[in-house]
C-alpha cells in the first residue's frame, strides 16, 4: 500500500471520528432544543430562521466553496510555491468578505419580506411573523462566518491537516446546546438565545482554525489582488458545484411532494428512514470522500497519473469496504433499530413496519451513494465540476421518472427503490467517464467480492441473532459482528483491512508509548 493510500486512510479516520463526535453532539442538541424551546409557534420562527443560512451553508460555504477551492490552491502551491498559494486564499478571503457581506446586508435590511417569502402562513400571525424578522436579523450573517471558516478549511485540508476542520460542526452543536441552555435557565427567550447561538458558533469555528493555519505559516497579512486569476478560476469552479448541491436539493424536495400524494405518514417514513441511512454516508462516505480531495489535487497537480489512480482505488475501496456491511447491518436491523429509537408515543407499530421497509429500500442503494462521494472528488481534483453536476442532474431525473412509476404500485417504498436505483445510475456514469480519463477501470473487483459475501454472513448472522429472540438486545452484538468482519477480510488479505488494522496498531502504540 503506497504512502498515499495510508494518507488518504489515517486523514478519513480522522474525520470520521470527528464526524462521528458531531453526530453524538447533534443528538444531545436535538434533545436540549427540544427541551428548551419544544414544538411551539416559537420553535417553528426559529426553525425557518435558521433554515435560510443553513441552506446556504450547503449550497456556497463547505461543499462547493472547499472542493473548488482545495484544487487551485493545490496546483498554485506545487507550480508557484505557498506564498503564491497563500495569496490566492487571501483573495478569495476579500471577495468573499464583499460578495458574501453584501447578501448579509441585504438580508438584514430585507428581513421581512423575506421571512413572508420562506414562511407566508406566518403572516397571519403578527407576533410569531415579528419574531421571525427577528432571528433572521440576528441568524443571517451566520453564512458569512461559515464562507470563511469553509475556506479555512480548504486551506488545512490542501497542507494536509484535517482534525481541527472535521470539528467545527461540534463547535456549532455545542454553542447550540449551551444557547439553549442559557435561554432556559435564565428566563429569557430561548429562541432568540438560540438564534444567537447560531451567530456565536460561526465566530467559534472560524476563530478556532486560526492557531492550526498560524502553525503552518498562514497571515492573513500579506500579498492578494482583486484581479487574483485564481479568484476566477475558483468561482468557474465553484459554479457547477454549486448548481450540483441545488440540483440534490431539489431532488429531496421533489420526492416529498411525490410522497405527499400517498397515505398519511408516507413523508415521514422516508424521513426517518433516510436519516438512518445519513449516519453512515455522513460519517465513513464523507470522511473518504474529504481526507482524499487533497491527496488527489495534488497528484492531478504534478501529472502522477498512476498514483493518482491508486489513491482513487483506495478511496473507492475502503469505502467499499466500509458501506457494505454498514448497509447489511442496516437491513438485518432495521426492525430493533427502529423499534429502539422511535416506537414510543403515537409512532405504532405499523409505523415501525413501513419505516423499515423504506430503510431496507435505501439501504440496498447505501453503497452506490457512497462511492459516487470520492468519484466526485476525484473530478474536482482534476478541476472538472461539469461532469458531477450533469450525472447529479441524470440521476435526479431517474429518480424522479422512476419514483413516479413505482409508488403507483409500492407507495412510499417506491420511492425509496427510486433513490437507489438513481444512485447506482449516478456511479455508473462517473466510473465510465472516469475511465475514460485515466485509461482503466477502478481495480477493487476483488474488494467488492469479498466485502459482499462477508456483509451477506454479517447480515446472515444478525438475522440469526433476532430470530433466537434476542429482539432489541442484538443490537449489543454489532461490535462482535464488526470485528469478524474485520478479522475475516484480514485474514482473506483485503488491502482494507490490512491498512485498517496497521493504522489501529499504530495509534495503539502511540498511546503506549
Amino acid at each position: 500500500m503506497s504512502t498515499h493510500s495510508r494518507t488518504i486512510a489515517k486523514n478519513a479516520a480522522v474525520v470520521g471520528l470527528a464526524t462521528l463526535l458531531s453526530r453524538g453532539l447533534g443528538f444531545v442538541r436535538d434533545l436540549v432544543t427540544a427541551f428548551a424551546l419544544g414544538a411551539g409557534w416559537m420553535a417553528d420562527a426559529f426553525f425557518v430562521a435558521f433554515r435560510l443560512p443553513n441552506l446556504l451553508r450547503s449550497l456556497f460555504a463547505e461543499g462547493s466553496l472547499t472542493m473548488a477551492f482545495i484544487p487551485v490552491f493545490t496546483r498554485l502551491r506545487e507550480e508557484h510555491g505557498e506564498e503564491a498559494a497563500f495569496a490566492l486564499a487571501r483573495s478569495v478571503q476579500m471577495w468573499l468578505f464583499v460578495v458574501v457581506g453584501g447578501i448579509c446586508l441585504l438580508a438584514v435590511l430585507l428581513a421581512r419580506p423575506l421571512s413572508g417569502l420562506i414562511a407566508p402562513g406566518f403572516l397571519d400571525s403578527p407576533e410569531q411573523f415579528d419574531l421571525t424578522v427577528r432571528l433572521v436579523r440576528i441568524c443571517f450573517p451566520y453564512i458569512l462566518l461559515v464562507s470563511a471558516m469553509a475556506l479555512c478549511m480548504g486551506i488545512l485540508n490542501s497542507m494536509g491537516h484535517f482534525l481541527t476542520p472535521a470539528l467545527g460542526p461540534c463547535a456549532l452543536n455545542v454553542a447550540l446546546i449551551s444557547a439553549a441552555l442559557i435561554g432556559y435557565y435564565c428566563g429569557g427567550n430561548v429562541a432568540v438565545a438560540l438564534a444567537w447561538g447560531v451567530l456565536a458558533a460561526g465566530v467559534l469555528q472560524w476563530t478556532m482554525q486560526q492557531p492550526a493555519m498560524y502553525s503552518r505559516g498562514f497571515r492573513w497579512r500579506g500579498e492578494w489582488s482583486w484581479r487574483h486569476p485564481g479568484v476566477g478560476r475558483v468561482a468557474r469552479l465553484m459554479l457547477p458545484t454549486v448548481i450540483g448541491a441545488a440540483v440534490y436539493q431539489i431532488n429531496i424536495l421533489l420526492s416529498t411532494l411525490l410522497a405527499s400524494f400517498l397515505p398519511t405518514g408516507s413523508v415521514s417514513y422516508l424521513y426517518y428512514a433516510d436519516r438512518l441511512v445519513q449516519f453512515p454516508l455522513g460519517v465513513f462516505g464523507v470522511a473518504v470522500s474529504t481526507a482524499a480531495l487533497p491527496s488527489l489535487a495534488r497528484l492531478a497537480a504534478a501529472g502522477m497519473n498512476e498514483d493518482f489512480t491508486e489513491a482513487l482505488d483506495t478511496s473507492l475501496g475502503l469505502t467499499t469496504f466500509i458501506s457494505l456491511p454498514s448497509a447489511a447491518g442496516l437491513i438485518a436491523l432495521g426492525h430493533p433499530i427502529i423499534e429502539l429509537l422511535f416506537r414510543r408515543g403515537a409512532f405504532t407499530g405499523h409505523d415501525v413496519t413501513a419505516t423499515v421497509a423504506a430503510l431496507v429500500a435505501y439501504g440496498a442503494g447505501l453503497p452506490a451513494v457512497a462511492l459516487v462521494r470520492p468519484y466526485v472528488s476525484a473530478f474536482y481534483a482534476r478541476e472538472n465540476t461539469r461532469i458531477p453536476m450533469i450525472t447529479a442532474f441524470v440521476s435526479m431525473l431517474c429518480n424522479v421518472t422512476l419514483g413516479y412509476g413505482l409508488m403507483q404500485h409500492y407507495a412510499h417504498v417506491g420511492l425509496a427503490v427510486a433513490v437507489s436505483a438513481a444512485g447506482y445510475l449516478n456511479v455508473i456514469i462517473l466510473a465510465l467517464l472516469m475511465r475514460r480519463k485515466t485509461g482503466r477501470g477502478p481495480r477493487i473487483g476483488r474488494t467488492v467480492v469479498c466485502s459482499l459475501l462477508l456483509s451477506l454472513g454479517v447480515a446472515g448472522a444478525c438475522l440469526g441473532s433476532i430470530h433466537l429472540g434476542l429482539g432489541k438486545w442484538a443490537l449489543a452484538l454489532i461490535p462482535v459482528w464488526a470485528v469478524l468482519y474485520i478479522v475475516s477480510a484480514w485474514a482473506l488479505k483485503l488491502p482494507e483491512a490490512h491498512l485498517f488494522v496497521s493504522l489501529l496498531g499504530s495509534r495503539l502504540r502511540r498511546r503506549r508509548q
